[in-house]
């Protein structure tokens, strides 16, 4: 069953408004997507973007977990090269 709410636009500012019923259940707040189609609109909530997680006060929470090993590669030719001219450019040679 669809309900059906009655609101008067009103002027706020340069712009027009909608004050929308408390019994919608909207949360103050709340960003929605308007859409148009042929005279007619809808609203809708716009998505939340995913909420990020600090991990930094997770350390030492856990200390039955073991770090893995590190694994050593060799570096790349590029930065052995950059590092051999960076120390040639240092010594002044």
């Amino acid at each position: 069953m669809t309900k059906e709410y009655r609101a008067k636009v009103f002027k706020s500012g340069n712009s027009l408004a909608l004050r929308l019923p408390k019994a919608l259940g909207i949360a103050e707040g709340t960003e929605m997507i308007v859409r148009e189609e042929r005279g007619e609109f809808r609203f809708e909530p716009a998505e939340r973007p995913k909420a990020k997680i600090d991990i930094s006060g997770f350390w030492g929470k856990a200390p039955w977990l073991k770090v893995p090993e590190r694994r050593d590669f060799d570096e790349r030719p590029s930065v052995l090269a950059a590092r051999k001219a960076a120390a040639k450019a240092k010594s002044g040679k």
